[in-house]
């Protein structure tokens, strides 16, 4: 009789489709419940936090030391508005800021770090306040450390600092005061437009775009001239106070640097001279008083590790929680606006007023 030969038994195949189907699901759960958890916190912190940021601190160079250094930023445009990206009221932002390192007693001194070409005339007077309230009330020193740009506005706010330290490339300077506008009636008068203007005074129309400067009464004339005078008088009241905030800043800061080894760099006695809008690289700014050091990022946390009599420290800074709510709101949306090119820049977007700021950012 002939032998048949076993047939080889093979493990039958389990389909791996279901497995694919369960990752897709526990991904979508997972979406869902984010969203859903978001919405509940953006409601929640609206309502409980109204009227204030809500921070976090996070650690930037932990050294193992019981002592901290907050490190607070001050970049791009100084203003009482926020952006899309950034959508924060910068002072309320530094306020806050400045309050959380008051309370922390082991934060021993603040860090400035300052990259900004100026902005609005009230937000910098403001945080400008904010920084001399701090170091008035509370035994812990600020220092400025400047980045690749510390212009206009951004001197200002630094100017209260007990200590301010550029790199020899930062540029700097630009103090002076800056109003600007556009006059569009001769296009206007091309595409034939007229405007039509009902006001209750003489000068409810000031800096109008739209007035016809070539075709003026002698009335007309007069009044511009008048308003030209009424500008010059505001913009050199705020001029003024940008130089008083420079002279009683630094004059403040030699005195409570002569205290220690370090007595830090006096004005020139024609620093006024460069106070006309000039820029200033860190080197001039150093020789002529604007600035105490010139160093890198390095030098300013060593300097401020000094004036606070400190062997190490800790830099933390404070920032707002990630909002999940404004990221899916984001992907969420499913028309654009509008179509924006990438410059590698953010252009800043102005206000109608007056400026603390370096005029190129203007144009």
């Amino acid at each position: 009789m002939m032998s048949i030969p076993p047939r080889l038994q093979t493990a039958p195949r389990k389909g791996g489709g279901w497995k694919v189907t369960a990752i897709i699901l526990a991904l979508l759960l997972g979406l869902s419940f984010l969203i859903h958890f978001s919405d509940f916190l953006g409601a929640f912190s609206a309502g409980a936090m109204a009227g204030q940021s809500r921070l976090e601190e996070t650690i930037i160079e932990n050294n193992d030391s019981e002592n901290k250094i907050a490190v607070i930023p001050v970049e791009g445009i100084i203003a009482s508005f926020g952006s899309d990206l950034s959508p924060q009221n910068m002072v309320r932002l530094i306020g806050d800021q400045l309050k959380l390192a008051a309370r922390d007693e082991s934060v021993k001194a603040v860090l400035l770090k300052v990259d900004s070409p100026g902005g609005e005339v009230l937000a910098s007077d403001d945080i400008y306040n904010l920084i001399a309230k701090f170091q008035k009330e509370h035994d812990k020193p600020v220092v400025a450390a400047m980045g690749s740009l510390a212009a206009s506005g951004g001197y200002y706010v630094s100017a209260p600092c007990q200590w301010i330290v550029a790199n020899e490339l930062t540029i700097t300077g630009s103090i002076g005061v800056i109003m600007q506008t556009y006059n569009f009636r001769g296009l206007m008068n091309k595409v034939g437009v007229r405007p039509l203007v009902f006001k209750s005074g003489r000068f409810k129309d000031m800096l109008s775009s739209s007035k016809d400067l070539d075709q003026m009464t002698p009335t007309e004339q007069a009044d511009l001239a008048e308003e030209e005078a009424m500008m010059k008088k505001m913009i050199a009241e705020t001029f003024g106070k940008f130089k008083s905030v420079v002279a009683e800043g630094r004059q403040l800061a030699n005195t409570k640097n002569a205290k220690g080894a370090f007595p830090g760099q006096r004005l020139n006695a024609k620093w006024a001279d460069y106070a006309d809008g000039r820029i200033l690289s860190g080197k001039e700014a150093y020789e002529l008083g604007f600035v105490d050091e010139l160093g890198n990022w390095e030098a300013a946390v060593k300097r401020t590790r000094i004036i606070a009599g400190l062997d190490d420290a800790d830099l933390v800074t404070y920032v707002p929680p990630v909002d999940f709510s404004n990221l899916f709101g984001l992907l969420g949306k499913s028309e654009p606006k509008s179509i924006k090119v990438d410059l590698g820049f953010e252009w800043p977007r102005l206000r109608a007023g007056l400026y603390y700021i370096a005029s190129s950012f203007l144009h």
